[in-house]
């Protein structure tokens, strides 16, 4: 069959593209970046289109020859780059229109629970429209509902379970015994698979859990041993801790940030990941046990689960460190210009030194929009050579200065290539 999938790159997407390929289907991938999924997977067809902008007409010719649209597209929140109402509903209530006039297409829609003290929310009201159009459009139909996927790969909430079990030491956790329902993302794949060649009739609406459901605290204990490391006192923290935390998390969203952290997944897990639906007939689904048994962790797993925390702690250093590079000079402009009068006029020093501050301050707020932080890295590390080589001619005896102002730029730049080094998120 030729199957379009939607949100192919994502965690679960990526990992049904595979398996539908190994079932000998012709899988086309939809995303806003094909020349990089075309190199990871290149197995399948890949299409540029974003579904934030795609109308009926949009539609028609992306799925005119396809027999089977399966869509795992989606946000936890709006931010800057995220509209749910535009990608988790509008796009969705389009597609259906276009696969009707299309004499009808089979779609497989990744969903979730929609109920429950989160439902009132942007992500689970968006979905839960969508998952209602689709279900009363007359399309054929599969709705499957995961609860927490768990697989070799992590992202979003279980890089978060990840980096929570190694937290040095101790296990800081909010909500420690909410429950949580799990299920391998190679049985939400098979579960899919399944759906499309019929196992899994349409107008079915079933969520995808294993039978044993755990709590919140011994689901990290089993990844904090799954990563090999010894055990660790539990420290419950108070619920009343989740409101800056989710506060701040939604600030970074709004820059691009997509944290597992924001105000959405907080009030979700303050309920638990639970399970209300019948589940596949026939289909075992393996527990958050049996599932990591099947991935033995590395050294690799480790390094990202460390590093997942590290990585907003690293970024608002960077920023700091550059800002304040850019704003303490300002306060004593004279002084700071008087390193540039052996070289040039006093004019022109100073508006070396204001330009040189600008360009700091510059980059400082850059690298704090997800958009733009690639370059700003880029650029920290272009104008931090510079100083380097401007300040070694210019003023050599700065490397031995007791303060190390030359010194201390090496660190920063190790910094910056850290970050760089960890930005991508998929």
């Amino acid at each position: 069959m030729k199957i379009l999938i939607l949100g192919a790159t994502g965690f679960i997407g990526s990992a049904i593209l595979q398996r539908l390929v190994a079932d000998g289907h012709a899988v086309t991938g939809l995303g806003r970046s094909p020349e990089k999924a075309r190199l990871k997977w290149p197995t399948a067809r890949w299409l540029n289109a974003d579904l934030a902008t795609l109308s009926v007409a949009g539609w028609r010719p992306l799925i005119e020859d396809q027999d089977v649209i399966v869509n795992c597209a989606g946000a936890l929140q709006d931010g800057l780059s995220d509209d749910l109402l535009a990608t988790q509903q509008n796009a969705m209530l389009a597609l259906y229109e276009a696969a009707k006039l299309a004499c009808g297409r089979l779609i497989v829609q990744i969903s979730a629970r929609t109920d429950g003290v989160a439902g009132t929310l942007a992500f689970l009201a968006t979905k839960r429209r969508a998952d209602e159009a689709l279900a009363a459009s007359g399309l054929p139909f599969v709705i499957l509902r995961p609860a927490l996927v768990i697989g070799r790969n992590a992202h979003g909430g279980t890089a978060l379970l990840r980096s929570l079990a190694s937290f040095p030491g101790v296990l800081p956790l909010i909500h420690a015994e909410s429950p949580v329902a799990t299920v391998s993302v190679d049985d939400v794949a098979e579960a899919v698979s399944r759906a499309v060649d019929g196992s899994i009739p349409p107008a079915n609406d079933l969520d995808l859990a294993s039978e044993r459901t755990t709590t919140l605290a011994d689901l990290v204990r089993l990844h904090r041993a799954w990563l090999g490391l010894d055990a660790a006192a539990l420290v419950l923290l108070p619920p009343v801790l989740a409101k800056p935390v989710a506060w701040a998390a939604d600030l970074a969203g709004n820059l691009g940030w997509r944290s597992p952290l924001r105000s959405t997944a907080i009030t979700a897990m303050s309920e638990g990941v639970l399970s209300t639906r019948p589940t596949p007939a026939g289909l075992y689904l393996a527990d958050a046990a049996a599932t990591l048994a099947g991935y033995p962790s590395g050294v690799q797993d480790l390094w990202f689960a460390r590093l997942y925390l590290l990585k907003p702690v690293i970024i608002l250093t960077l920023s700091l460190f550059w800002l304040l590079s850019g704003l303490i000079p300002l306060m004593s402009l004279d002084a700071a210009a008087a390193h540039f009068l052996p070289f040039m006029p006093i004019p022109a020093a100073t508006a070396v030194t204001i330009g040189t501050c600008f360009v700091d301050i510059l980059l400082g707020l850059a690298v704090l929009l997800r958009p733009a932080a690639r370059k700003a890295f880029l650029g920290m590390i272009a104008v931090s050579l510079a100083y380097l080589a401007g300040g070694s001619i210019m003023e050599p005896q700065l490397w031995l200065d007791p303060l190390g102002p030359m010194v201390k730029v090496l660190p920063s730049l190790a910094l910056t290539l850290t970050a760089l080094a960890t930005l991508d998120e998929r």
